[in-house]
């Protein structure tokens, strides 16, 4: 009888291991023939990380208890929002934005620790316990409420996206920024819960001559915004937690408003007071920054809900084709949204729109929420200059740049909706560009 030692078993193990690749060779050249989506990468028999026992392998972990809330995986530590000191006041960033990496995000929630943030004054920290909100002005019983009372109210969740109305301004000369991170990284979608104001309303009572209601956040800059009162009997929420979670404070803990579908400047973080009056409050900078100028010199100002809009996630500048060789089939991904509803269909380019082929809508398509597209493509090794094109129900189009132009004439600073466009060169380098037609 042979006696196994530690060197016999590890020897016998490593045979066995190469016979089960040997024997399985055929079978898993099958499968591959039978699904050409499945990559199929054949390891050599003696490959280390299949032959030989990992650290983690044989290892204790971490204790349960190490990090009680949890943390990402020390692999994903790239995964980030970032800014820039384009995007902040001379350098300051107490009032700037953090971009969301839309190119490592998965289906359409994003993580809390990733959603995009903008702030005026700095972060403000909110003690709960002395949290306070006043609903006054043209309301037939103005009240004050704490938290928990607020949270008394019959609550709703639903998945909308927040989208700065300057996403993607730096690019309306032409391309700034080699990074779909900072073309279009001013947005993110979470699943929001919190009370609508009409359920508030309901109680309280609305003066019928209310036309305008002003929120006004806590922060240093005590941000303040007016808002059609028609907006806050649609779907105006107030919220308290996102993604199953307390608010963070950079996204106004305790308590925020939501307005679905409309500019993100507009859901008033760290919320104190809502007053409703028959005419708008407007804020200095309100007045300053949030119009746009048309050929003709005239101000667009009142034009709240954002449109349709689509953008190519995978490939992108980020994420390029390098590693891909002639033949394969990879999966084009990417994102839509509309402010106006729901994304009917979403068509791709490869020749800059010269022509057009549908794409597959993936996952939940929902009002007011991202919706993702696909589409499965054979790769050639081709130059190509991919974008793609949404329509929603309304039958808003995605316009190009130069039909875009054609109505905003004199700087399309805000709403930027305009088709974007990534160059993918021959050997798979993915670059942002403009396409004129």
């Amino acid at each position: 009888m042979t006696k196994i030692t530690e060197k016999n078993e590890n020897t016998l193990q490593s045979n066995s291991r190469r016979d089960f690749f040997k024997k399985s060779a055929y079978s898993v050249s099958a499968i591959a023939a039978a699904s050409v989506l499945a990559p199929v990468n054949m390891l050599a028999g003696d490959d280390e990380n299949i032959m030989h026992h990992t650290k983690w392998g044989t290892t204790l972990g971490d204790e349960l208890n190490k990090n009680p809330y949890g943390i990402p995986s020390l692999y994903e530590h790239t995964v980030v929002r970032r800014t820039s000191d384009l995007l902040s006041s001379g350098g300051d960033m107490h009032a700037a934005v953090s971009m969301s990496p839309l190119h490592e995000l998965e289906g359409i929630i994003t993580p809390n620790g990733l959603h995009f943030t903008r702030t005026h004054n700095g972060v403000a920290h909110i003690d709960p316990n002395k949290f306070r909100l006043m609903i006054h002005g043209l309301v037939d019983k103005p009240l004050v409420l704490t938290l928990d009372e607020l949270k008394k109210y019959p609550s709703e969740s639903r998945i909308m996206f927040l989208e700065c109305p300057a996403n993607g301004a730096a690019e309306w000369k032409g391309p700034q920024f080699n990074s779909l991170q900072f073309v279009k990284g001013m947005m993110s979608n979470a699943e929001w819960t919190g009370v609508r104001v009409k359920t508030i309303l309901d109680q309280i009572g609305l003066k019928p001559t209310a036309k305008w209601m002003l929120a006004e956040g806590s922060d240093g800059s005590e941000m303040g915004r007016s808002i059609p009162v028609e907006k806050i009997l649609d779907d105006a929420m107030i919220v308290w937690a996102q993604n199953g979670e307390a608010l963070r404070p950079e996204q106004g803990y305790p308590v925020r408003l939501i307005l679905p579908g409309w500019e993100a400047n507009m859901a008033v973080k760290w919320l104190k007071r809502l007053e409703f009056s028959d005419k708008p409050w407007y804020a200095k900078e309100e007045t300053s920054k949030y119009t746009v100028l048309t050929k003709s010199g005239k101000a667009i100002q009142h034009f709240y809900p954002l449109e349709v809009n689509s953008i190519v996630t995978s490939p992108c500048p980020e994420k390029p084709w390098t590693d891909l060789k002639k033949g394969d089939i990879v999966e084009i991904e990417g994102i839509a949204w509309s402010g106006h509803g729901i994304i009917k269909y979403v068509d791709i380019t490869f020749d800059g729109g010269k022509n057009w082929v549908e794409a597959n809508l993936k996952g939940l398509v929902l009002p007011k929420s991202w919706t993702r597209f696909s589409y499965i493509y054979k790769y050639e090794g081709k130059p190509l200059l991919l974008a793609s094109r949404a329509v929603d129900d309304s039958e808003n189009v995605q316009p190009t740049v130069d039909e875009e132009k054609s109505v905003i004439g004199v700087e399309g600073v805000y709403h930027r909706n305009s088709i974007c466009t990534w160059e993918v060169k021959a050997n798979g380098e993915v670059n942002n560009v403009q396409v004129r037609s």
